[in-house]
């Protein structure tokens, strides 16, 4: 099939392919909108008709690749982290339901916080919902680990969970494909009451779940992803988990004898192996990327006489914050790194910053003129690029907590008797999780003044495609919103002045309403007109 050098994102979407995915679901999150991206450009997928386009939330797109799996075919859905959390429901669930054709749940989490609120570890929701979670080490691995988590999910008829990270996305390396597989044939569930979730139902496959966990377990002892090598009996022990793998080899590749060694990429732990790791050695340093997890866990693993000194995360030989990387896991190790003779390059930081041209400056140069008289102005906001209106030189919004919450937070504050009670949010994040908190604050009457920065993308991830493009007012009507307090804003330096007072009669009505500054995102609408262009026979035939 060839070689080809790939990020890990893409070597996933990549396999994805390969494996016979029928549909691939998924809402744009960094590190893991690049696998679904893959997946829209490619000429093969194209071709076989695989579903590819963005869901509005991780919610629904877990529960259409749901849907896909009960009709026997196989399917991915892909988020980041924090994106597991609008799916979470969906998510245990169908551990306790199973899945029909294989379903494979890819998570990409963003230790060190390169682009998210948090550092949560998703290997957590794996163990809690007590199904299989892969952690590849390297690209390869990760191409490799879809073909091997679509075989666990369809032998033990559960969703499996691809767990990634930034560095292991967003790094390229080579990868061998394997021979490509056909789509599934439809199959309905042998129990026509397999996804049924009455109580009586439920209690019996969740005692099914129970009872397979110890087939999961031996399915670990037997991947071919765990890999433990006994070196010198008596040593150090190292338990590496997914990409710390790598930059253990890193430190050590050239005193290898020295340690004994336990590769872990699928879970559950496999008990036999983690025993035999800590029957030989003195200590064992645990090297995971995120929380840890399984360090807490090994604490109690085994019996107390067998128990020998852990190190890691808990006692602080390894940070309990950021991302994991060489020069780290050799200070674990106690190894000193040669220093480089001479000063060191310091490069300052840059900020983050709106782009030039963007709308979101127009609706802040807007907001802050219609505030400027109002004593202790305080604007709820949310996740996408109008963040950066926390910073200088705007310094317009006040908060960012989830997906959604500038809303239901303003409706709060309203309800506490605060005004005017202001939400900013962009039209991607509208759809995602913000009609909900409107129509709570529509049913209750509270008085609050949703901005709706429309600039017809999802641009903070790069510019996907927006489910409420064109339908916003329309939605804003069904959802209860009084058409008169649904107002239309066109964000122009030339418009500021009207922008200014239309805000200051929506801060002063005593009511829900709603303003939509709508302008196109600046690089979307630079790429769209180049492709334009493009298409102009008299450029496209130009060859200078």
């Amino acid at each position: 099939m060839g070689n080809l050098l790939l990020l890990g994102a893409e070597a996933i979407a990549r396999a994805a392919i390969d494996a016979g995915i029928s549909g691939i679901y998924a809402y744009p999150g960094t590190p893991s909108t690049e696998i679904t991206s893959y997946v829209q450009n490619d000429p093969e997928a194209l071709q076989q008709g695989i579903r590819s386009n963005w869901s509005a939330n991780e919610k629904t797109a877990y529960e259409a690749a749901l849907g896909m799996s009960f009709v026997g075919k196989r399917a991915m859905v892909c988020m980041k982290h924090v994106g597991l959390n609008v799916a979470a429901d969906a998510f245990i669930n169908s551990a306790i339901t199973g899945v029909n054709g294989g379903l494979v749940l890819v998570v990409a989490d963003d230790p060190s916080m390169h682009s998210s609120q948090n550092e949560q570890d998703s290997r957590f929701f794996g163990k809690f919902a007590m199904i299989p979670v892969l952690e590849p080490a390297n690209q390869q691995e990760a191409y490799d680990a879809v073909f091997h988590g679509f075989e666990l999910s369809e032998k033990f008829q559960l969703p499996v969970m691809l767990r990634v990270t930034t560095r292991l996305s967003h790094s390229r390396s080579g990868i061998i494909r394997k021979a490509a597989l056909h789509q599934k044939n439809l199959a309905l569930p042998v129990d026509p009451m397999q996804f049924m979730l009455l109580p009586a139902y439920a209690r019996k496959y969740y005692h099914q779940l129970i009872e397979i966990q110890s087939d999961l377990e031996e399915a670990s002892e037997a991947s071919p992803f765990n890999q433990l090598q006994i070196n010198k009996p008596g040593s150090t022990g190292v338990l590496a988990c997914g990409l710390a793998y790598n930059y253990l080899m890193e430190n050590i590749s050239e005193k290898l004898s020295d340690y004994n060694i336990l590769k872990i990429a699928q879970y559950p732990l496999p008990r036999k192996l983690v025993e035999k790791l800590f029957k030989n050695s003195s200590k064992v340093l645990i090297l995971e990327e995120g929380y840890p997890l399984y360090e807490e866990l090994l604490r109690g693993f085994l019996p107390n006489e067998k128990s020998i000194p852990i190190e890691g995360r808990l006692d602080h030989v390894v940070s309990r914050e950021g991302e994991l990387n060489p020069d780290n896991v050799a200070m674990a190790l106690g190894i000193k790194k040669n220093t480089t003779a001479g000063k060191e390059m310091v490069l300052t930081s840059r900020p983050p910053s709106l782009c030039q041209g963007c709308s979101h400056h127009d609706v802040f140069d807007a907001l802050n003129a219609a505030l400027a008289d109002v004593e202790n102005s305080q604007v709820f906001a949310d996740i996408g690029c109008y963040t950066l209106g926390a910073l200088p030189p705007y310094n317009a919004v006040n908060t960012c907590v989830d997906m959604g919450a500038s809303i239901t937070m303003a409706k709060g504050a309203a309800d506490g008797g605060f005004r005017p009670a202001v939400a900013v949010i962009g039209d991607s994040t509208f759809t995602h999780s913000g009609m909900t908190g409107l129509l709570d604050a529509v049913n209750d009457g509270s008085p609050i003044t949703l901005i709706i920065s429309d600039n017809s993308t999802t641009a903070m991830t790069g510019g996907q495609n927006s489910s409420g493009t064109g339908k916003l007012k329309e939605i804003c009507l069904g959802i209860g919103v009084e058409e008169a307090h649904i107002r239309m804003l066109e964000p122009l330096g030339k418009n500021h002045d009207y922008n200014m007072q239309v805000l200051r009669e929506e801060f002063a009505y005593d009511g829900v309403s709603v303003i939509i500054a709508q302008r196109e995102c600046i690089q979307t609408q630079l790429r769209r007109k180049k492709t334009e262009k493009k298409d102009e026979p008299l450029v496209r035939n130009c060859k200078h």
